[in-house]
């Protein structure tokens, strides 16, 4: 655990660095541990669960508050109704682009299964959070436009998870749970 994780601090900052992305680094130093050790002999048998515990329960949070703390609701809130417009074409390109190809499960889902795995597939954020940063710093999107684009991920996050639970739940037959 303790060479995973100095493999990790030093692919981060040696991203940091030389100017690179942090997040390509990451994937990098989960990579190496599973090409060197691919069926689990050298390290410990519950290597894998100690590492994604280690993620999903510091890291992963992290990213988000970290987001949060970046997002510039001046920039979308001080525009008025203009720089809040993009949110919702946002919310429906993640949609129709993530979500729409949900609809080739429908012959094994069924349509209400389908459609809740299309809101599944269409939550996301760091991608968005990502393309954002990235946008706003190569001069390519507003910071109006980059944070509405966060906040449209963020929205996504909080809705549609919520929206595709409530729809699978209500579509449950009373007699199967009994």
């Amino acid at each position: 655990m303790r060479n995973a994780f100095l493999l990790l601090v030093g692919v981060a900052l040696s991203a940091l660095l030389l100017g690179l992305e942090v997040i390509p680094g990451a994937c990098i130093a989960d990579a190496v541990p599973r090409l060197i050790d691919r069926n689990g002999i050298m390290t410990h048998p519950q290597f894998r669960t100690k590492l994604e515990a280690v993620g999903f329960g510091v890291f992963i949070p992290f990213f988000f508050v970290t987001s949060g703390m970046e997002l510039d609701l001046r920039a979308v809130l001080g525009g008025g109704a203009a720089s809040l417009s993009p949110v919702p074409v946002f919310l429906l390109a993640l949609l129709l682009v993530r979500g729409l190809p949900a609809a080739l499960y429908r012959s094994s889902v069924g349509s209400r299964g389908a459609v809740a795995a299309g809101l599944l597939q269409a939550t996301s954020l760091p991608f968005l959070v990502a393309a954002a940063d990235i946008g706003v710093e190569l001069g390519e999107l507003r910071p109006a436009t980059g944070a509405a684009l966060v906040l449209a991920g963020l929205l996504s996050v909080l809705m549609f998870p919520l929206l595709a639970l409530t729809l699978l739940r209500d579509g449950e037959n009373p007699a199967e749970t009994e």
